[in-house]
């Protein structure tokens, strides 16, 4: 078995892992800077809005147009006053988008981008949207998230509970305002395409979180029916358990995606590849990353305010205190000289199926001469 198999391994039978839970409120903290940096960005910079969105209207030269793109930006820029997004095609046909423009300047425009690109006015194809056309199209991307959310919810709170529902609630929005403050920040264009990489990646977000929570609704069952493990041991126990299985799916999703974004975007310069990669590479990432540090640890939080969860709490803690008392009672100078913990402590990373490591008594040979 590799190393990181056998690490997966460990981290399900609860040998090793990481206290997710008890140290939730320090990645709390930075998913609250990392939302006001998005909050920011959408505030100050906004959302570059695609032409399917504001309207405007879209040229498209002949071949082999001899003009750079960067002379056709300022040329566009020029004719419409507003800026343009130019894309020169495989076989040298430049598109020319503008977005924002009334719609009834457009032969004006396109006039005026034949005489500077110096080719014949019947030879540039113009296609129009409208702004009212584009709207529409904000107005079902918003319901479409909207409907999307209250299925969510309602399948959650059946299929888990309320607390549940609400985390993984909470962790969607989280994704969401990371996403596009992004788009903000990064100053991509915001297109269909995007709307399209958005809800996808919320599907990947929910499908990490569900595989927790089924893990920690199997583990808490009759939970108050025992004194060992409180509901935080046991959350923090599932989201070990299927730490490397979040982890693997997340990588793989990423490994394509990050190939549209940083090759097929950025080296061979196919913008239009922007529009749905940086949703889906960003998303994927910040799903992954809320699921395991944001929704199972707020749902512990929610749960531990239940009074049964708090009285659980309260017989769990007195019984470690009173096993570590009796533990340094038995074995005084073993303690204060070493600093050795009590048999009977319970340890960092905790779970139903994590024992105290045995002393591994009676290993030598028997007594008595051999036979």
């Amino acid at each position: 078995m590799s190393k990181l198999g056998s690490l997966g391994a460990r981290l399900h039978r609860g040998e090793v892992g990481y206290d997710f839970v008890g140290n939730r409120k320090i990645w709390y903290g930075v998913s609250i800077l990392i939302t006001i940096t998005a909050i920011l960005g959408l505030t100050v910079r906004g959302l570059n809005m695609g032409i399917e969105f504001q309207g405007g209207a879209v040229f498209t030269t002949p071949k082999h147009t001899n003009v750079s793109v960067t002379q056709a930006e300022s040329y566009a820029q020029d004719a419409s006053g507003h800026p343009a997004v130019v894309q020169k095609l495989g076989d040298g046909t430049l598109r020319i988008q503008i977005a924002g423009i009334d719609t009834n300047k457009s032969d004006q425009i396109k006039d005026t981008l034949a005489k500077d690109l110096n080719v014949g006015t019947e030879k540039i194809a113009a296609d129009l949207v409208g702004p009212s056309w584009g709207q529409q199209i904000a107005d079902k991307a918003w319901q479409g998230l909207a409907i999307f959310m209250v299925l969510v919810v309602i399948y959650l709170a059946i299929a888990f509970e309320w607390r549940m529902a609400l985390a993984a609630l909470v962790a969607l929005i989280h994704d969401i305002t990371i996403t596009t403050g992004i788009y903000a920040l990064v100053g991509f264009e915001v297109t269909p395409g995007t709307v399209i990489g958005l809800l996808t990646i919320l599907g990947y977000s929910l499908y990490d979180t569900v595989v927790v929570f089924d893990s920690l609704k199997e583990q808490t069952k009759d939970i108050t029916k025992q004194t060992r493990w409180t509901y935080s041991d046991v959350a923090n126990r599932s989201i070990n358990g299927t730490l490397m299985r979040s982890i693997n799916t997340t990588a793989v999703a990423l490994l394509p995606v990050a190939a549209l974004l940083f090759i097929g975007g950025g080296f061979l310069g196919a913008g239009t590849l922007n529009d749905i990669s940086l949703s889906l590479f960003v998303g994927l990432a910040a799903g992954a990353y809320s699921s395991i540090f944001i929704a199972t640890p707020l749902v512990a939080d929610l749960k531990e305010r239940e009074p049964q969860m708090k009285a659980l709490r309260k017989r769990v803690l007195a019984k470690r205190a009173q096993a570590a008392a009796e533990g340094a009672q038995a074995r005084p100078e073993t303690a204060d000289t070493y600093g050795d913990e009590p048999e009977d402590a319970a340890p960092a990373v905790v779970g139903p199926r994590n024992q105290p490591a045995s002393r591994n008594r009676g290993r030598g040979r028997p007594s008595g001469k051999r036979r």
